[in-house]
């Protein structure tokens, strides 16, 4: 009975022991998970990495800029924005070419499009009235309304004026009057300045549609390396 009763006694001892042994791991586990700091997310630990800032072109100006008659993508404008990608310019093209778009109806339809931040501000206006015959004056004060309205929303915006020729059919003393207006405007709004949007393209006719007036899409590439002489050193 005796030897039992050490036996028994010898058993309990152990239970115990092993009883505070787990405690004590446990213990040290719970220290642990109190000391020890949690792990974050590595999401919730990335920073996203801030992109460049984005810089506004708007071309504003007639079916010419729109692209009449071709793909959206093959107009002018789209074939510049494909020239800013390839050399990773941080530029973006809005295409604000609307077809039949006269001086008037643009200097109504630009605050509109002032909305959005602008950078750069591409005109290429007064086709329109050209061949409407609308007095020559009133184109001049026309783009000159719409010149004053971007500079005083975006005083530090850069600014292209293209100019337009009239066919000699609306009469000598008329296209002279309505060629001067572009270099007139481009000087006293110290614009940069491109004479004639259509060089190397307007008469051709391999490089225009049926109607003679709005360019080929292999039109528009040549166009497009006009504007494209006077815009890059703008970037």
């Amino acid at each position: 009975m005796k030897s039992i009763k050490l036996r028994y006694n010898y058993i309990v001892l152990i239970i115990a022991a092993v009883l505070l042994s787990s405690c004590g791991d446990m213990d040290k586990k719970t220290d642990q998970t109190a000391t020890t700091p949690p792990v974050k997310d590595s999401v919730q630990t990335q920073h996203t990495p801030k992109q460049d800032s984005v810089k506004h072109i708007l071309f504003f100006g007639t079916s010419l800029t729109a692209g009449l008659g071709i793909n959206p993508e093959q107009a002018f404008p789209a074939l510049i924005q494909q020239k800013i990608d390839s050399l990773h310019l941080p530029y973006k093209v809005i295409n604000g070419g609307l077809s039949g778009e006269t001086s008037a109806a643009g200097k109504s339809r630009i605050n509109w499009l002032l909305k959005q931040p602008i950078d750069i501000f591409v005109l290429e206006l007064g086709a329109n009235d050209g061949l409407r015959g609308v007095p020559v004056a009133e184109t001049a004060a026309n783009l000159q309304a719409i010149v004053d309205q971007v500079k005083k929303k975006y005083p530090k915006a850069k600014l292209l004026l293209t100019g337009m020729q009239m066919p000699p059919s609306m009469g000598e003393k008329y296209t002279k009057a309505f060629a001067a207006i572009f270099p007139a405007l481009a000087q006293k709004n110290k614009m940069e300045f491109l004479p004639f949007l259509l060089k190397n393209v307007g008469g051709i006719p391999r490089l225009n549609q049926k109607d003679g007036i709005h360019p080929t899409p292999e039109g528009h590439k040549i166009v497009a390396e006009n504007v494209w002489a006077k815009l890059k050193p703008e970037l």
